[in-house]
């Protein structure tokens, strides 16, 4: 599903998506078409759901947005093995 049609048929809500067609350009993930996989009440159910789904699996591509935002485009961060590098 594109996300205009995401707008459509869930205006105005927090969204838990997994994303099935997406890529990357510098430092930025584009996402392209999703699954809806919840609606949630605010930005805290749903930060709460998609680390329920994350944790179960986390090979799978979630995440989660407001409908209001005009595209699916998000900073991508890199996790090694070691967690975030702060400098």
């Amino acid at each position: 599903m594109r996300w205009q049609e995401v707008q459509e048929l869930l205006p105005e809500e927090w969204v838990v998506l997994e994303a099935t067609k997406a890529h990357s350009v510098e430092g930025f993930r584009y996402i392209d078409e999703v699954i809806v996989i919840d609606k949630c009440a605010d930005s805290t159910e749903a930060l709460r759901r998609y680390s329920e789904l994350h944790r179960q699996e986390p090979e799978r591509e979630y995440c989660f947005f407001h409908t209001s935002r005009p595209e699916l485009v998000a900073r991508e961060r890199y996790v090694g093995i070691r967690g975030p590098r702060f400098n």
